[in-house]
């Protein structure tokens, strides 16, 4: 009698090949994009240590100062138009990602994916540091820190549509769902690391705040170059078309028995006395002409996606890039502090679905958040967990609603296109709201909060005619 297998060792067999390379893919590419979300979230923490309130701070002894209100801030964003410069980083690196993000599909689908990638991680890791060595070198120019900011964020525009790429070699279209669900995470995921890991230097060094993640993304670089499997076929596993074909012959009965033969397929199915054949099937063939622009604008539901990206994008940025400067001046926390208040938003929006409460929820986070750290830990625990929110409906809708419709049915090009228009556009709300920011702020931060909640309303606003036609549907299917 045969013995019974270990348990782990079912497991082990109970993968196929297939699929543990799959998931292995799923994996990396995971990975890679936490990585590329990790590295761009040192700013955010740092500008409250650049400017800091000096007042609080405890001077040294033998340090002798000629302006008691900045002599802890570091030069150039001890001046009054701080505010300013802080949103010409954000949008040198915003603006040039957007901008980026339309070019960068192209050279994605004409080069190998594993040497793009891994390019754009290290060349990103790269200047991810570059800019925290201006602390080692005493950089005080603000156009040193503004080209960085240029370069890294065409060379993180890689990111994206590669990996997209990469993913959508491996799985079908009825795996885009879970894909994306699973990828909602890596934002959230690499954001909250990147605060840990900025957080536990800003204090102390601000420097390795961006030159442990520019190490930690070129290092994830090179896994890539080594590692990454572009396609199914570069190591003998089935494409997702054949891989579904082959899971709709399993399920299918056999037509082996003439006894068992459907009557109303008799038409397709000749049977004879001694023998069944079956007819060959007519082969679908997917159209790969990508759609034009115009044409891509024209699927319902486009431009309301676009459009509400855009403004969801613009409150996220906001809160990603200026959260902690706010922290730190208005409620007066250290920029450790801030950056753990941040943890505290960051967590909630992998949990979000909704952004329905998220206006009044500023309002009141505006009024009564920094009143103490309790107060703004419960606040940012609440707002994180609306303001992210549309990032997995729309990514959602999109999958659901644009790649059943009828000019996009079987032509991924053609979705990667709508894709690519949408999030570009939302692109520009990213880049939008931290300029809004950096010059409304010296007016006060109350205008700030009026400004995110009004962009708020507008994404909600973008979302009413899908809304109201998906109610229509479920009024129709009710009894």
């Amino acid at each position: 009698m045969k013995s019974p297998l270990a348990p782990g060792i079912r497991l082990l067999t109970s993968f196929s090949r297939d699929g543990c390379y799959r998931g292995f893919i799923l994996f990396l590419t995971f990975l890679f994009y936490t990585a590329y979300h990790l590295s761009r979230k040192p700013i955010s923490i740092v500008k409250g240590e650049l400017h800091r309130n000096c007042s609080t701070v405890i001077r040294p002894a033998d340090l002798n100062i000629t302006n008691n209100e900045t002599w802890c801030d570091w030069s150039p964003f001890d001046q009054d138009n701080y505010q300013t410069l802080f949103g010409i980083l954000d949008n040198c690196f915003l603006v040039a990602y957007a901008i980026g993000m339309f070019f960068s599909g192209i050279f994605g689908e004409r080069l190998p994916l594993r040497y793009y990638l891994s390019f754009g991680m290290m060349m990103s890791g790269i200047f991810t540091c570059l800019f925290g060595l201006g602390f080692y070198l005493k950089i005080h120019s603000i156009y040193y820190y503004a080209v960085i900011q240029v370069f890294n964020g065409i060379m993180q525009t890689t990111g994206w549509p590669a990996v997209v790429a990469c993913v959508g070699n491996w799985f079908g279209k009825g795996k885009r769902g879970f894909i994306m669900g699973v990828w909602n995470s890596h934002t959230s995921v690499g954001n909250i690391l990147g605060s840990l890991i900025a957080g536990a230097f800003v204090s102390s060094a601000w420097g390795m705040s961006f030159i442990v993640p520019g190490l930690i993304i070129a290092s994830t670089g090179v896994l890539c170059f080594f590692f990454l499997v572009e396609k199914p076929e570069d190591v003998n596993c089935t494409t997702p078309h054949r891989h579904r074909e082959q899971q709709s012959s399993e399920t299918e009965p056999l037509l082996q028995n003439s006894s068992h033969i459907d009557r109303t397929a008799i038409g397709a199915i000749n049977v004879e006395p001694s023998e069944v054949t079956v007819e060959p099937s007519e082969v679908t063939v997917e159209p790969t002409e990508a759609i034009s622009f115009c044409e891509a604008l024209s699927i319902p539901g486009v431009v309301e996606f676009s459009l509400c990206l855009l403004f969801a994008k613009l409150v996220s940025y906001t809160f990603l890039y200026w959260l902690p400067l706010y922290i730190s001046n208005v409620a007066h926390f250290d920029a450790k502090e801030a950056a753990t208040c941040q943890r505290c938003s960051t967590l909630e929006e992998s949990l979000a679905a909704s952004r329905q409460a998220l206006s009044p929820m500023l309002f009141l986070y505006n009024y009564i958040g920094q009143r103490s750290i309790g107060a703004t830990v419960g606040m940012l625990l609440l707002c994180g967990g609306l303001v992210n929110g549309p990032y997995a409906l729309i990514t959602t809708a999109v999958s659901a609603d644009l790649g059943t419709h009828e000019s996009l049915r079987g032509n991924s090009r053609a979705l990667s296109t709508v894709t690519a228009i949408i999030d570009g556009t939302g692109s520009v709300g990213a880049a939008v709201g931290p300029l809004l920011a950096g010059l409304i702020s010296p007016t006060g931060w109350n205008n700030v909060f009026y400004m995110l909640i009004s962009a708020d309303l507008l994404a909600c606003l973008f979302l009413t005619r899908l809304v109201y036609k998906e109610a229509q549907g479920w009024c129709r299917r009710s009894p």
